[in-house]
């Protein structure tokens, strides 16, 4: 089970991940680990959760655009995505959004 992502003080970004996967696994959670693994570790990263049924949905969250940028550039990610778009998703589609407030208990 994910935890719910302890974020600072806003304003930050969401990365809004929305996916239907292919059939079977194909490397694919493998793949996926050694990515959380990877972005934790990326200058700007705060944090995701994660949930799929027949829409899986994943949001990291991150300090700032650059860092958002850098992240889609990290040559270990272009790997992933370029494996995803030939054979993990049958469709996706990626959102970003500014967080404003924040609040929970």
């Amino acid at each position: 089970m994910n935890q719910i992502s302890n974020t600072p003080k806003p304003p930050y970004f969401a990365v809004i991940f929305t996916s239907h996967r292919t059939a079977g696994d194909q490397g694919y959670s493998e793949m996926a680990r050694r990515m959380v693994a990877l972005a934790s570790k990326q200058p700007g990263f705060l944090g995701f959760e994660s949930a799929r049924e027949d829409v899986g949905i994943t949001v990291s969250y991150w300090s700032d655009m650059d860092s958002i940028q850098n992240w889609k550039n990290n040559i270990d990610h272009k790997i992933a995505q370029k494996l995803g778009r030939e054979k993990w998703y049958s469709s996706f589609k990626v959102r970003i959004s500014k967080v404003e407030k924040d609040y929970g208990i």
